[in-house]
């Protein structure tokens, strides 16, 4: 739909693949984009449970949703706006024994955590450097 991309650039969106860390007030938009944008396969990694405070900002989520695992209500919603996107979830989110493992099966890693340990580990030489940090 953009000349700029034209069918070429769409068709390289369609095979790449995309891991979204953290789905809070910035991983949330990030994946809607990331999904409207024409990514093929997007992983959505995070451990948390939807929270009622952070609703107004954490689009992907209503008060139905609230104490269900992020990945999940993330999942319903995103494969609702993007049937043609492939999403792979990591409820137990990123850790020291799954991060290089997880990370190594992605084109682009988009850190959107607000977890020290979690960036910590995401920003160390064990991990692997195709990560955007915000």
């Amino acid at each position: 739909m953009l000349p700029e991309i034209g069918e070429e650039g769409q068709r390289r969106l369609l095979s790449a693949s995309a891991l979204v860390v953290g789905l809070g007030g910035l991983g949330c938009p990030v994946a809607l984009y990331l999904a409207g944008a024409g990514v093929g396969r997007i992983g959505l990694a995070d451990a948390d449970a939807v929270s009622m405070h952070n609703l107004q900002r954490q689009l992907l989520y209503t008060e139905a949703d609230v104490d269900r695992p992020k990945v999940g209500a993330a999942l319903e919603m995103l494969r609702e706006r993007s049937s043609h996107t492939r999403f792979d979830t990591y409820p137990d989110g990123l850790t020291a024994a799954n991060a290089r493992a997880i990370i190594a099966d992605y084109d682009l890693v988009v850190d959107c955590t607000d977890n020290f340990a979690t960036r910590f580990f995401l920003t160390s030489s064990t991990c692997h450097p195709k990560i955007i940090f915000k």
